[in-house]
């Protein structure tokens, strides 16, 4: 992330020191939380887990990302990609706490997680293939793969081990060879790596395969691959993604017409734009087309709209800003500060810093500080569930509320030099 903008004077009053030290405390203790309370130093998950049918062999490194406050039992939702961006969250926080060598202790557990659960027979076709299973019990999704790189590269670069970075290229190059549709700009998403094909699951048989089919830039994982290797073909997969995105734009900044997102009740998803919309400015600074850096900042206003006034976010939020009573999502707050930060510190939208502020302030208001029930010790809170009818706690935690947090205002603190 660039900071070359110059920033205003003015916006030293929005992150002033008070702020900064209530997120730097706020910081540990989401990290503390993933450390001590998510992360899992077990073969196997605990009793304290719902039963999943996801079979890896070893555990350990991985994170509990979903507990019900209700019933007090954790849940898994793709463990693969959620503990990569958990690992790159210790790893941003690190520098920035008293003590962050027990970010980078945990980060390293994680690591190894990843790298177990890969198909590393040269002689396989799936060589490169990391697991990460979403969805569906055998369902490897491009996405969620995609999604699990970036952490891998930031750990390559911090360790100096060429090891993760070259996982990252032979995923990469899976992907383009199995799940890339050339030329089109967008990829096949669910494949069974014991049948070797991909397939539909249930839930998505109705959906036609134009929506099915999906123009990925998370991360812009493909770009940095090209920036490492010198791949071509890596550089072309980016940017013919990128112009699908351009060409399919709808909302302004946004993309309703792909899931996970329902075009038919106009419902987004929460972290749609952050995932696409913000790669966008890495396109822009890789081949200065306006273009990019316009489709960008459409993606941050999206954002700047979809926040409520407090800071908060739904996780139904529909095309004209509206949203359900019930559900947040306040991952999509932190996604919302990145994507404003970046288009403030990178674009000159200086205008975006107390959006910022507003929504880490919203992510630190529903942050656990002093909970009955320990697990919840540090979280940040990710969504209120509707009433059932009970006086059954409605909190439920999702890993990624934490995760995104703990990487936004560690890009906030990073930047801080500036402010």
């Amino acid at each position: 992330m660039s900071t070359d903008v110059l920033i205003s004077p003015e916006v030293h009053g929005v992150f002033d020191k008070a702020f900064l030290s209530r997120l730097r405390e706020s910081l540990n203790s989401a990290c503390r939380w993933l450390t001590d309370v998510a992360l899992l130093t077990t073969p196997q998950p605990d009793d304290g887990c719902l039963p999943t049918e996801i079979a890896y062999p070893d555990w350990r490194g991985a994170l509990r990302g979903e507990y019900s406050a209700r019933v007090r039992q954790w849940g898994f939702f793709c463990p693969y990609w959620h503990s990569s961006q958990g690992m790159k969250a210790l790893l941003w926080a690190a520098p920035h706490l008293p003590d962050g060598d027990f970010c980078n202790e945990a980060a390293m557990s994680i690591a190894d997680f990843l790298m177990r659960n890969r198909i590393t027979d040269r002689n396989s076709p799936d060589f490169g293939l990391p697991l990460a299973y979403e969805d569906a019990p055998h369902s490897v999704n491009t996405s969620a793969i995609l999604e699990a790189m970036d952490g891998l590269l930031v750990l390559a670069d911090l360790s100096g081990d060429k090891h993760y970075e070259q996982a990252v290229i032979d995923a990469l190059d899976w992907i383009e060879r199995t799940a890339y549709c050339k030329g089109k700009g967008v990829f096949r998403n669910s494949y069974d790596p014991v049948r070797r094909e991909f397939f539909i699951i249930s839930s998505y048989r109705d959906i036609p395969e134009e929506r099915r089919l999906r123009p990925l830039l998370d991360d812009a994982i493909f770009l940095k691959g090209f920036l490492r290797t010198g791949k071509a073909s890596f550089r072309a997969t980016f940017f013919e993604t990128a112009e699908r995105l351009l060409a399919t734009e709808t909302p302004p900044g946004n993309w309703v017409s792909y899931l996970p997102c329902s075009q038919d009740a106009g419902r987004m998803h929460p972290r749609h734009a952050y995932w696409w919309g913000g790669p966008m400015l890495d396109a822009w600074l890789e081949s200065g087309d306006a273009r990019h850096r316009n489709c960008a900042l459409r993606a941050a206003e999206w954002y700047a709209n979809a926040l409520r006034r407090d800071g908060g976010f739904f996780r139904n939020t529909y095309t004209d800003f509206s949203t359900d009573s019930f559900g947040h999502a306040t991952s999509g707050s932190a996604c919302a500060a990145i994507v404003l930060l970046r288009a403030a510190l990178e674009c000159g939208q200086t205008q975006y810093f107390p959006l910022v502020r507003k929504a880490l302030e919203f992510c630190m208001s529903v942050q656990f500080t002093n909970p009955r029930d320990p697990n919840l010790r540090g979280a940040i809170l990710e969504k209120v569930l509707p009433p059932d009818g009970t006086d059954a706690s409605p909190y439920h935690l999702r890993d990624l509320g934490t995760i995104f947090f703990a990487q936004a205002a560690s890009l906030c603190l990073k930047a801080s030099a500036y402010f």
